[in-house]
């Protein structure tokens, strides 16, 4: 993830020398700059100077307690986040204060509201969305990732400039003049670092050529991806290409080798992060290193100097960044430190564990005070054993050596450099001499090194995929538990006992302001808040229930909202030991949040559904009521006379209204023991062939029931209609009067009589 920023005045080379990598930041101030070392308060600060009468929470109002810094960013996973809050929550227990972790923007989480009575003062990551309200309310606030212009508030941002400018110097000492920019301007870092290419190729006394800029749809890999046609098309137009961040370079960089370009053969390329991945590319890719942990490291030192009275640099605190050489750009940093070592003839004893730790370190020197073990503790160790193998002495435990070579993993995972530094010592024998004897122990150690740095290296990647392994099963197990279970165990938090988490504590909205807690947890039993208990916005969580480990700054606590597109849920509070390891591998702890969101989603839709079904069956009972009436008002069967049933029939007769007359006069002949229907069409605006045959399928069947069916009411415009039918047996009348007359006459028989 690239971070945002501008730039208040130039920095010179002799600032930010190429290949170091130190822990120094730069002020940059409305007045002019100032490079400063070391943390970015400038000196160190006693716990007891950011101790501060407590008013709040439970003991002595007088006692006093350590400051709280609250952290509020949009993400909590990936290669810029989890370094910047690992070095927020470093330098936080180093003074002895505790971090809370809110993930959300300042708008989105009505900052700075929430949790205000708990925490002392903020650093907002990336996004500011709602600042005003910490610039109205004098809340002490530090920005990290982007330059906030207004409001007086410190802003901590990578150097953008100069390490864009010591990539494009370092191309140009490479031979190249036609050198590319690939990035998304969107985003203002990568603004501020185009222009520094544009100013770069001035200072070497290249024209700026505006086709060789090309724009990516994104910062990520898929923009690269994207953008691989045009960087293609200009493969005979350009030498090398600046990259705004390594995602895009990554991104790009297979595209280009299918289709036959080398790197850095044909095409030299530059990134801009270090992201992890960048070491394994292929070849590795060379790019300009941020110190993401050392930006949170320098915020937090910030925004405790202004809680403990200091003044706070009025704009930009710049941190450094460095020029790592890998092959990407035609370095071959290992081989070239392998060749010097060899010109300059070294032996085995004297400085050998400082060039071990300088190939190591490569392309950063070893500081000329520094000590070696310092760096790497089991270089003793190792030179130890290749001391006995050539003395043909004991050598050091197995274990020893193991844990040495594990410790080298740790400063260079790069398997190139690992064997780099057997090739050393191998190099280092040859020019010692010796007999044949000990030229076989040596080569024998040598074997074993090579042996146990390859397990070692396997181990690191065991583990890497047992903990991914580990994660996946994890968020299955949670993933069932919560969109399986009942809203009663979602809330209750008993899941976490499935992950890493050690306490939980969750608060669903009642209003605006309120938080009420429905569920909570605790690996050991400890006190949580109780269940209904009712809290501000601004206390939660309560400061006075949490556990030991939060209350001590040892453990970073999360504070997530709950929400989906529907419902803004709640808030739910975590501490656990490795929790903030977990924040970056995909975002895990984001995970569980969803999934929780997910479920109570889930259940309160299955509620909604539950009740609008049980709505649904009173509205369907009361519809068949209704339509049984309607039934019986379409179709009502009226005892005219004993033995005769009168069926008034009003409105259009179609097929679906022939099949209701036939079902209701079949019954109700009987039901009545009828023996004369008569079927009454004076309400029937048109009669006719398909309603003559309607008419003709009653009266048969009712003939089939010994009754006998009379159609009354027929209009001459309705004779005119049924002229050409064929009705059969069935009887005419015009009109009631009529056929009552023949009944009570005694001129009509049940069946087969005349008409009257």
């Amino acid at each position: 993830m690239n971070v945002g920023g501008s730039r208040s005045s130039d920095v010179e080379p002799s600032d930010h020398r190429e290949g170091e990598d130190g822990g120094s930041v730069r002020r940059d101030g409305a007045a002019g700059q100032q490079a400063t070392g070391g943390a970015a308060s400038g000196s160190a600060r006693d716990a007891s100077r950011l101790a501060k009468p407590s008013h709040r929470g439970a003991g002595d109002p007088g006692t006093p307690r350590a400051y709280t810094v609250g952290v509020i960013t949009p993400y909590l996973d990936g290669s810029f986040w989890n370094p910047v809050l690992k070095g927020i929550h470093d330098t936080a227990r180093q003074h002895g204060c505790r971090t809370v972790v809110i993930r959300g923007t300042p708008a989105a989480l009505q900052a700075p509201s929430l949790a205000s009575e708990l925490v002392d003062g903020w650093i907002l990551v990336l996004a500011v969305d709602g600042i005003e309200r910490f610039v109205r309310e004098r809340v002490p606030r530090v920005v990290v990732g982007t330059h906030v212009h207004e409001g007086k508030c410190p802003s901590v941002i990578p150097d953008n400039h100069a390490g864009i400018r010591s990539a494009v110097r370092h191309l140009v000492e490479h031979g190249h003049r036609r050198i590319a920019f690939v990035g998304c301007f969107v985003e203002s870092d990568l603004r501020v670092r185009f222009e520094a290419y544009r100013e770069a190729l001035a200072e070497a006394g290249i024209p700026f050529d505006p086709e060789l800029v090309i724009r990516t749809s994104d910062t990520w890999y898929i923009g690269g991806e994207d953008a691989a046609p045009r960087l293609l098309a200009l493969r005979h137009a350009c030498t090398a290409a600046i990259f705004g961040t390594d995602k895009n370079a990554l991104g790009m960089m297979p595209l280009l080798t299918a289709a036959g370009l080398r790197i850095p053969e044909d095409l030299a390329i530059v990134g801009f992060d270090d992201v992890p991945d960048a070491q394994a590319a292929d070849p590795p890719l060379t790019t300009v290193r941020q110190r993401f942990e050392m930006m949170g490291s320098a915020a937090c030192e910030l925004v405790l100097s202004m809680l403990a009275g200091e003044t706070a640099p009025p704009e930009l605190v710049l941190t450094q960044n460095t020029l790592i050489q890998r092959t990407s750009c035609g370095c071959d940093v290992i081989q070239s430190l392998l060749d010097q070592d060899a010109a300059s003839g070294g032996d085995a004893g004297g400085d050998l564990d400082r060039r071990l730790v300088e190939l190591l370190l490569a392309p950063q020197p070893l500081a000329p005070e520094a000590s070696p073990a310092a760096v790497w503790p089991g270089v003793a160790r190792v030179l130890e054993g290749y001391a006995a193998a050539i003395e043909g002495t004991a050598p050091p435990p197995a274990k020893e050596l193991e844990r040495a070579y594990q410790q080298a993993i740790d400063i260079a995972p790069d398997m190139g450099t690992l064997m780099a530094m057997v090739r050393l010592l191998r190099r280092s024998h040859e020019r010692l001499g010796g007999d044949a004897a000990s030229a076989r122990r040596v080569e024998a150690f040598l074997d074993s090194a090579r042996l146990a740095i390859a397990r070692a290296r396997l181990n690191v990647e065991t583990g890497a995929l047992a903990q991914l392994g580990m994660l996946v099963r994890s968020n299955y197990e949670v993933g069932l538990a919560l969109l399986s279970g009942s809203q009663q165990e979602s809330l209750s938090l008993s899941w976490l006992a499935r992950t890493a988490a050690d306490w939980g504590c969750f608060a669903l909205r009642e209003d605006a302001t309120t938080l009420v807690v429905a569920g909570a947890y605790s690996r050991d039993g400890g006190a949580t808040p109780p269940i209904g208990s009712r809290h501000r916005l601004e206390a939660f969580p309560p400061a006075e229930l949490l556990p030991p480990s939060a209350a001590s700054g040892e453990h970073m606590m999360l504070l997530l909202p709950i929400r989906t597109a529907r419902r803004e849920w709640g808030f739910l509070a975590l501490l656990g030991p490795t929790l903030r390891e977990l924040t970056g591998d995909e975002g895990t702890v984001g995970v569980w949040a969803s999934l929780l969101a997910a479920a109570l989603e889930r259940n309160d839709l299955v509620q909604s559904l539950s009740a609008k079904n049980e709505e649904l069956q009173e509205a369907y009972a009361v519809e068949r009521a209704l339509s049984d009436t309607v039934r019986e008002l379409g179709c009502p069967l009226i005892p005219l006379l004993p033995g005769v049933l009168l069926v008034p029939l009003i409105g259009a007769f179609d097929r679906g209204r022939a099949l209701q007359v036939l079902t209701a006069v079949t019954e109700g002949v009987g039901r009545h023991a009828a023996r004369f229907v008569l079927l009454d069409i004076t309400g029937v605006p048109a009669v006719d062939a398909q309603v003559a045959h309607a008419l003709g399928q009653i009266s048969r069947a009712v003939s089939l029931l010994g009754a006998r069916v009379l159609l009354v009411g027929v209009r001459p415009e309705i004779a005119r209609s049924l002229a050409d039918v064929d009705l059969g047996d069935l009887s005419t009348y015009s009109s009631l009067a009529g056929v009552l007359h023949a009944l009570t006459t005694g001129r009509l028989r049940p069946a087969g009589g005349k008409r009257g």
